[in-house]
This record gives structure tokens, C-alpha cells and sequence, in this order.
């Protein structure tokens, strides 16, 4: 008897998991859905043949990407989502989900990319709110080598790929990074002789460089503050651009995403394309440019420039930077707006004597709404350095 007791203890206990099993199981449908629902206002559709859960993994069997503006869906293959938790509003939390190898071959030059992945995805219940908690968002996007092979050599290589983005703690704002290693580029193929000269004289046969940016996103009054994307090539030089603007708060990124939602409703393209070009401008009106900078430190390839220009016009290098000097405040004067000629012709000048960094900084007093300096382009384009608060420099 006491035997019997705990056999049907036993079998109800397992009964009663198995259903409770059932009950908290993920449903990869209604996960399939709610990813669609948000990111179709992100300009596409994720499509599966077919989705599997098992505990907290979820499947989507031959997956494929197919873009709002019609056309053929673009195959991916198999989507594997580990971690998956649903919220208690409804949305989903994704650990890590992981892509296929790309392999495609065009032209004659095949694409491989491999390691892909995105990690602390979260999915909204629903899209079509104001807040955080209605937009898609990840916090790391990875991938590892990726190479371009055309007639069995190996004409273009990235060694990885990595996007990083935090969440402050108070949810003011985001913090953003992201690095592009071990970028290489053979240009010794290039089949034009003039193009292959110059690449010569510029000893640009291999370019080796690394692309890197850094930023944050406050909320509250939807400034971006970009402080760095940076192109760093070995034996040329440092491209830093950094800009700030604001104005771009959640209610701008949703009208932004109805816009173009609205836009790829339309069938009649050229209607579409009108209305949606009148939506941007309207919308560019809730926009404030604050600040930017254009900085490039050079790494050689100024000297060897000037010596190429200058063999094409059959003078040195010396003579041809003499003469650009000479020109610049000629060109200039063009424009009328003398305070930044004499600014300029001294950057150039000392620049092209002594070749080390060139920075065009853009820092208003106070921000300045777009509306007003599209107004200055169109109206008075010589006031647009005074508006901006431009000033050029060399060699600090």
C-alpha cells in the first residue's frame, strides 16, 4: 500500500510538471510575431519555414529577410535565439542569437562572413509606443572575418566587426562604441593605367587601417553626440568626423519610422518618394546643429600626393604646394567672407610646409536650429562660417 501511495505521488508530481512545462513554454510564433512588428517599421519582414522551441532556445528553420520595398526575399538560413525569456508585459529578452556563414559569389567575387552574431536583444511587446521599452534594441552586435576572393586572390578583408550599446543605469541615454579591425584592401589589381600609376605613386598598393566610433544618445532632449568615427590607415593618415546635434528624441525616431512606413505603403513610387521627402524636411525643423569637427592627422601621404599632382603637371612637390598656397586665398575670395579666407590660406600654408594635422571646427555660441542654416545656404551662403562658429587650424 505504502508502495502504491508513492507511485501515484510520484506519477502526479511528474504529471503536474509536464503540464506546468506546457503552460510557461516559449511560443516561437507569437516571438516570430513581435519581432516583425517591430522591426517592419525598420524597413523589413523576417520570414521562417518554420520555428522550434526547445526550453529556452528557439529556432527559425530556413529564415530569410524580405525588405518593405518589395523585391525577392533575401535567404539567411537557420536563426538560432538562446536565452529567450518573455517579459511579464509580453515582450522577449534574447541572450544571443546567431546567424549562418555567408557565402555568395557575384561577378566572379565571392563574400564570406563568418561569426555572426547579436547579443541582450530585446523585443517590445509593443512597437507603437513612446518609450524605451517600445523600440528593438541590442546591446552587441559581432562579426568575425570577413573576406572578398576574386579570380583566387584576396582583394578585400576585414578581421572582425564589434557594436557595443549600453544603457545608463538611470535610462537617460545611451553609450555607444564600435571598432572595425583589421581592415585590408589589395589595389594592385585595378585594371585602369592611369588609376594603377597613381596607386603606385601613392604606395597604396596594400591600404591597412581600422575604422572605430564612439558616441552617446541622451533621450530627454535627443542629443547625439558622435565624438568619434575615425579612419586610421597605416602610411596615410587619421580621418576623425564628430558631430552633435539635437532635437532627436523618441517622438522624432517614431515620426521618422512612420514616414518611411507610409512611404513604402504608397505604390506610386515617385508619390512616395515626394512625400516623403516633404515629411523629412518638416521634420528636420525639430532638429539644432551644436558642434562638429573634421580633424586629419597625416601619416605620409600629404608629401606623396603633392609629388604625384606635381609630376602631372611636370613641377616637384615643393613647387606644387607653393602654388596651392598661392591659390587658396585666390579661390577664396570667391566666397567673401574674409575673416575664414585668412584662417584657411594660414592652415594650408602651414600645413602643406609642415604636414601633421588639418582641423575644421564648427562650434556655435548657442545651437542653431536647421531651418535657419538652410536658410543662411540658400540665402546668404557666405554668413554660414559666422552661424556655425567655424574656425580652421594646423598642426595643434
Amino acid at each position: 500500500m505504502t508502495f502504491y501511495r508513492t507511485t501515484r505521488l510520484m506519477l502526479s508530481g511528474a504529471a503536474f510538471l509536464s503540464l506546468a512545462g506546457s503552460a510557461f513554454a516559449l511560443d516561437g510564433q507569437d516571438l516570430l510575431k513581435k519581432i516583425n512588428a517591430a522591426y517592419t517599421l525598420q524597413g523589413g519582414t523576417l520570414l521562417a519555414d518554420g520555428v522550434d522551441v526547445d526550453g529556452t532556445t528557439v529556432t527559425l528553420k530556413k529564415a530569410s529577410f524580405k525588405p518593405n520595398s518589395g523585391g525577392e526575399a533575401l535567404p539567411i538560413g537557420e536563426i538560432t535565439m538562446t536565452g529567450v525569456e518573455e517579459d511579464d508585459d509580453g515582450g522577449y529578452y534574447i541572450e544571443e542569437a546567431a546567424f549562418p556563414d555567408i557565402s555568395t559569389t557575384n561577378d566572379g567575387a565571392t563574400l564570406t562572413v563568418t561569426d555572426l552574431n547579436l547579443g541582450g536583444i530585446s523585443i517590445p511587446a509593443d512597437p507603437k509606443g513612446d518609450g524605451l521599452d517600445s523600440m528593438l534594441l541590442y546591446e552587441s552586435a559581432h562579426s568575425g572575418p570577413l573576406k572578398v576572393v576574386k579570380d583566387g586572390a584576396e582583394v578585400f578583408s576585414l578581421g572582425g566587426s564589434d557594436m557595443n550599446l549600453t544603457l545608463r543605469e538611470d535610462e537617460s541615454g545611451f553609450d555607444f562604441d564600435g571598432t572595425f579591425k583589421g581592415l585590408k584592401a589589395d589595389l594592385t589589381k585595378a585594371a585602369d593605367p592611369a588609376s594603377k600609376d597613381a596607386i603606385e605613386k601613392l604606395a597604396l598598393q596594400q591600404v591597412n587601417g581600422d575604422i572605430t566610433m564612439k558616441g552617446a544618445w541622451d533621450l530627454t532632449p535627443g542629443t547625439i553626440d558622435v565624438s568619434e568615427f575615425a579612419f586610421d590607415f597605416a602610411n596615410v593618415g587619421k580621418l576623425n568626423l564628430a558631430f552633435k546635434i539635437s532635437g532627436y528624441t523618441m517622438p522624432f525616431v517614431k515620426s521618422l519610422q512612420e514616414a518611411a512606413k507610409q512611404a513604402e505603403a504608397n505604390q506610386n513610387k515617385e508619390e512616395a518618394q515626394q512625400a516623403l521627402g516633404l515629411s523629412m524636411l518638416g521634420l528636420l525643423q525639430q532638429l539644432s546643429f551644436e558642434g562638429a569637427q573634421i580633424r586629419f592627422d597625416d601619416a605620409s601621404i600629404t608629401k606623396r600626393a603633392l609629388d604625384y599632382a606635381g609630376s602631372q603637371q611636370g613641377v616637384s612637390g615643393k613647387q606644387m604646394a607653393d602654388s596651392l598656397k598661392a591659390m587658396t586665398p585666390i579661390m577664396l575670395a570667391q566666397l567673401n567672407i574674409p575673416e575664414l579666407q585668412n584662417a584657411v590660406s594660414a592652415a594650408v600654408s602651414t600645413f602643406l610646409d609642415d604636414p601633421k594635422s588639418l582641423t575644421v571646427n564648427a562650434a556655435p555660441e548657442k545651437p542653431v536650429p536647421f531651418p535657419m542654416i538652410m536658410g543662411a545656404a540658400m540665402g546668404a551662403p557666405n554668413t554660414l562660417p559666422q552661424v556655425l562658429g567655424v574656425k580652421v587650424s594646423a598642426n595643434d
